[in-house]
């Protein structure tokens, strides 16, 4: 332990416990509960943790590289219990055995019913019951919670007022049912180990928002105690140690708990306030230096300066966190920021912020990494991976490339696929087959070692001990509940997965969720995917499969009933339901044999909606669009008494693109249409016209253009007409600007 103990550490007892309030991941309460222990000598030491792992507190300390945290899981709930070197936590379990006190966890476990919406047990409680830290930070003039502790508590060699800090923050705060139950859980631990401890003390080490109410419950008296209290037991789930990290534990990086900036904390905690002032100075100076941002000497100095003047000012013995931030801003920032501080807010970083900004946050981080001792306990999925990694060649790194058609080739891309479903870190796939493409029948993938990875797969372990089966069960929590729009995406991960139980059920809930939505951009995303499975025939077996048929059937009926009734007159192109239309043309094209729709009747429907004149233009284009692609010839002169041009060819180009470049005809005639815009039409219709043009590839636009050389009689190059060197909005919002300059010249007489 580094860094002074704190003065006098509590030593009034109640029923003969000795109360330490903390706030987690604190270096000040670490150092107080370690003088508390060293000072009661207790019989036991009663510490805020999931009492279901009292029996294997011995794991904790096998002597891991910290930080670490403890995992836990069930059916429906998942939690962690960070540790890093200053945890208060930790500091209690290391200093209890060191001076032969038992460890206890006295917490309902993880996954109890008063932690569903705890993702972290040791998530500050002032942030949820922020009433009065509120009102304490408007009376010491400080940002937020984490200004407020540092100034009170962190800077100070001998910190004094803490408990009085949390009987004010608790007094004006009713707990939540989340909260009593675990009080009431907590207390009936600490009466049992007052009544076993006889005439030795228990030190009890709690979040400080809890520490007022179990002095509360026990102020009454004793109570009958019969033993010790009984764990909940779960039915199904577990609790493994796994790695952690700085990053996972900063509060600027959206972690749920306390003490924000742990490299920073660490060095207090190390080296004490103000060698920590000095290390984050200069590693803010080298991490600037590194991007190449000039940094002085004098800038060092004057940062140093101000942090101090800072400190004086606001009565610190020592720097406080905040004190070296502000100098270093003052020092290195000299224009006005673009967002405020993170530290002022507890906020993340925002793109564009200053460099000097990024690197503050980088350095306050730290990158320290935790790792398990190697006898440590796993989930059976850790090794199930491993060796899986090592049979089939993929524990490897570099690049690979799989061909889909070979079956060893395929069962590793399964195991791939899985394991990314899964977000285990390391395996990246480059290309491949995708939702609702063109057949792919090879993949790339790049696979590379690292740190995370280990700590994602005993996380990973709440899905199964298998990873078919955690891939599967992840997959499955996915799609519960989730939008029509999703589940194609779900149903085509899993049969990349290979996992065809969870494939059969979101066959059958895309299948009903297309018969009855109204959602025409949901249809096209589904319909589209269901289609790329159906046309990956030879890589997933999906050919003339009778479900993906009854979704591609129902899904092309359904988009042309909702097609055919949806009017509204001008509006701009909407790409979400082109590509509705789209995925319909392709259904008839390359799954004729699914649908119970003959293809004249789509054509009919495709017809009626393109003559609607009440139907939105993008929608008319793309019927036309639609029927042309089915072999229904249109008629090009009536294309010059279309409004909205812009929209109709976004619709026309979305569903007809090949069409229309083998048709000169339609070119020659929207080429007129365009040049006999005025500046002004030319300027209203240009959004329209870029979305529509959008549509061809640069090879193809191309082609377009060399069939306007042509139909204009005129040669040159058509790569030199697309290939602009300014962007076409620049030139047309330049045109405008040179058109409003002509008009007040001639207003003026001076044109």
């Amino acid at each position: 332990m580094a860094g002074a103990a704190p003065g006098a550490a509590p030593a009034a007892r109640l029923m003969g416990a000795v109360f330490v309030g903390v706030r987690h991941h604190s270096p000040a309460c670490a150092r107080l509960v370690a003088a508390t222990i060293e000072e009661q000598q207790p019989a036991y030491v009663l510490i805020e943790g999931p009492a279901d792992f009292n029996e294997r507190i011995d794991e904790l300390l096998l002597g891991h590289e910290l930080p670490v945290a403890l995992f836990s899981y069930s059916d429906e709930h998942a939690s962690w219990s960070p540790f890093c070197d200053y945890s208060p936590e930790w500091v209690a379990i290391t200093e209890a055995r060191r001076c032969g006190a038992e460890v206890r966890f006295i917490d309902l476990p993880a996954w109890h019913e008063a932690f569903r919406d705890v993702s972290n047990r040791y998530a500050d409680a002032e942030l949820r019951y922020a009433e009065v830290v509120e009102r304490l930070c408007g009376e010491f003039a400080v940002d937020n919670v984490d200004v407020l502790w540092d100034h009170l508590f962190e800077c100070e060699a001998e910190p004094k007022g803490m408990d009085e800090y949390f009987d004010l923050l608790r007094g004006t705060a009713t707990a939540d049912d989340g909260d009593s139950a675990r009080e009431e859980y907590m207390a009936s631990w600490v009466r049992a180990a007052v009544k076993d401890a006889g005439d030795r003390p228990v030190v009890v080490v709690t979040g400080g928002f809890h520490t007022p109410a179990l002095k509360a419950k026990l102020d009454g008296g004793p109570e009958d105690v019969t033993g010790w209290p009984e764990v909940p037991e779960r039915d199904r789930g577990a609790s493994y140690l796994v790695p952690y990290s700085h990053a996972r534990l900063d509060a600027f990086t959206g972690y749920q708990s306390g003490m924000p900036s742990p490299g920073y904390y660490q060095q207090v905690w190390e080296t004490g306030a103000q060698r920590a002032a000095d290390w984050l100075v200069e590693s803010v100076a080298t991490r600037l230096r590194r991007r190449q941002q000039p940094v002085s000497t004098a800038d060092l100095i004057a940062a140093h300066t101000q942090a101090g003047a800072l400190a004086r000012l606001r009565g610190h013995e020592n720097l406080a966190r905040t004190d070296v931030l502000d100098g270093l801003t003052s020092a290195l920032i000299s224009e006005d920021l673009t967002q405020p501080p993170p530290w002022t807010r507890r906020g993340t970083l925002q793109p564009g912020a200053h460099p000097a900004l990024v690197e503050m946050i980088a350095a306050l981080r730290g990158d320290r990494v935790g790792r398990l001792h190697p006898s440590t306990p796993a989930p059976p999925l850790v090794n199930a991976v491993q060796e899986l990694l090592r049979a089939h060649g993929l524990d490897q790194e570099g690049k690979i490339a799989l061909d889909l058609t070979d079956a060893e080739a395929l069962e590793r891309s399964r195991i791939l696929h899985r394991l990314r479903v899964l977000r285990i870190p390391g395996f990246e796939r480059t290309s491949g087959p995708s939702e609702g493409a063109q057949p792919q029948l090879d993949e790339q993938w790049t696979l590379r070692p690292t740190d995370d990875r280990l700590a994602a797969l005993i996380e990973a372990a709440e899905n199964g001990a298998t990873l078919e089966e955690a891939a599967g069960v992840a997959l499955e929590r996915r799609s519960r509940n989730a939008p029509l729009r999703h589940l194609a995406g779900i149903l085509f991960d899993a049969v990349l997965c290979g996992i065809s139980s969870v494939s059969g059920r979101v066959k059958e809930s895309i299948d009903e969720g297309v018969r009855e939505t109204g959602d025409l951009a949901a249809l096209g995303q589904v319909l589209s995917g269901v289609l790329g499975l159906w046309r990956h025939d030879r890589v997933f077996g999906g050919r003339k499969d009778p479900l993906l048929g009854a979704v591609i059937d129902a899904g092309t009926a359904r988009v042309l009933w909702l097609v055919e009734g949806l009017h509204g007159g001008p509006a701009p192109a909407d790409p979400h339901r082109l590509k509705a239309m789209a995925a319909t043309r392709d259904a008839v094209v390359h799954a004729k044999s699914a649908l119970s729709l003959d293809v004249v009747d789509v054509t009919g429907v495709a017809t009626r909606v393109s003559d609607d004149a009440q139907a939105p233009p993008d929608l008319r284009g793309a019927a036309l669009g639609l029927a042309w692609s089915l072999g229904t010839q249109p008629d090009v002169r009536k294309v010059r008494g279309i409004e909205a041009l812009g929209d109709w060819l976004a619709g026309l180009f979305a569903v007809a693109r090949e069409e229309v470049l083998a048709s000169p005809d339609l070119v020659g005639v929207l080429d007129e249409l365009v040049s006999a815009m005025t500046e002004d039409e030319f300027l209203v219709a240009l959004p329209a016209l870029r979305l529509a043009f959008s549509y061809f590839p640069p090879r193809e636009r191309e082609t377009i253009a060399a069939t306007v050389l042509s139909h204009r009689g005129v040669e040159g190059s058509a790569r030199g007409v697309t290939r602009l060197n300014a962007d076409p909005m620049v030139v047309a919002e330049a045109m405008a600007v040179e058109q409003r300059v002509e008009k007040l010249l001639v207003k003026g007489g001076l044109a």
